[in-house]
């Protein structure tokens, strides 16, 4: 019989970080030996397409900011127990609510209020499109996952439709995206690495703010008494439904402000093309859910998201592989994460 007075958690919770820590790598291993592929090679290839100087820094940098955006509000809808997989959907209209304004605007307005006014309109318009997901899962017990998945279409055909139709190129309809717009109404970018400080400051602000709010504000601390039971809170006063399509809006906004970085920023595309967005929203579902919807972790993760994109690609060109292998990286990072939580709520919490 085992002694009660010896306290076996913190070995079991050493071993189940353990697991944590060497299930992805062996994972990603096998991978890459199923594909005859050395993991220092391919190590090495994801590095220096990240860090190897100060261009691939840059586009890393540039990478990171929608990701920053998009966790920020995903940590809003995520505390109140919400999954807005809508996000991808809010990011490109975003763009077109930007791209709208820039062309409404240009040649008539300064620059700087163009671009103020595009953000604005960024961020609203992509906050109504959010709130409709809102609106579906009240008045018409559409659940969030679904919701956003029809809008996510919605959106992407709609940029299809602009692209090919009233906003195509002079002469031509091309599916590589609109006219260029005016160098004038680029991000400038911030010394000898091309990215702008405003996207930086954007990103980083929207993080540090929410996580602030989430601990210290009352919307914050209503949007986690919300997340971990609907019915108590509104027992306690509460307006819950209220609180949830704030929440779908405040994400919405945010990742409407990503589609604008990815309109004007320093090395975007700038102009609007079918399939802005990247991945990037559904990716930084995959952050938060591997930051525990922690800010500090969620800084880091955003960030070794984006090197890993960006240094990915790489692979294709040094040894001839799929840059979709980042992908596959990240996502058993998640898969291991996910597992970690499991083991621990199956022998640690259920044990208590």
């Amino acid at each position: 019989m085992a002694d009660p007075k010896i306290d076996h958690k913190p070995l079991a919770r050493f071993a189940i970080r353990a697991i944590g820590l060497v299930c992805p790598l062996l994972l990603t291993a096998a991978a890459l030996v199923a594909l005859r592929v050395p993991l220092a090679s391919a190590l090495s290839c994801i590095l220096s397409g990240a860090f190897g100087s100060s261009a691939k820094l840059s586009y890393v940098l540039t990478a990171w900011v929608p990701l920053l955006l998009c966790s920020a509000g995903l940590l809003c809808t995520f505390s109140a127990g919400l999954w807005n997989i809508g996000i991808e959907g809010q990011v490109v209209m975003g763009a077109v609510f930007a791209s709208w304004i820039l062309r409404a605007s240009a040649g008539s307005l300064a620059p700087s209020l163009s671009l103020a006014l595009s953000a604005l309109a960024a961020a609203g318009g992509a906050a109504l499109f959010a709130l409709a997901v809102g609106l579906l899962r009240r008045h018409g017990k559409v659940n969030e996952i679904f919701g956003g998945l029809g809008l996510n279409f919605i959106a992407g055909s709609l940029t299809v439709y602009l692209v090919m139709g009233p906003w195509k190129r002079p002469g031509i309809a091309s599916s590589s995206g609109t006219e260029p717009f005016d160098p004038a109404l680029w991000l400038s970018p911030l010394g000898s690495v091309a990215v702008s400080p405003i996207e930086l400051a954007l990103g980083l602000l929207a993080l540090l703010l929410v996580g602030l709010s989430l601990r210290n504000s009352r919307l914050g601390l209503s949007l986690v008494a919300v997340g971990l039971s609907p019915g108590a809170a509104l027992r306690l006063g509460v307006r819950t439904e209220r609180i949830l399509l704030g929440a779908f809006s405040l994400c919405g906004a945010l990742a409407g402000l990503a589609g604008w970085v990815l309109v004007v920023g320093v090395n975007a595309r700038h102009n609007l093309f079918p399939l802005i967005s990247g991945g990037m929203g559904f990716l930084s579902i995959l952050a938060v859910l591997l930051s525990g919807s922690g800010v500090l972790a969620c800084l880091l993760v955003t960030f070794f998201f984006a090197a890993i994109s960006m240094g990915s690609l790489q692979l294709g060109l040094q040894l001839q592989l799929d840059s979709a292998l980042g992908g596959v990286v990240q996502g058993l990072l998640v898969l291991a994460v996910l597992l970690v939580k499991g083991l621990r709520e199956r022998f640690l919490e259920g044990r208590a």
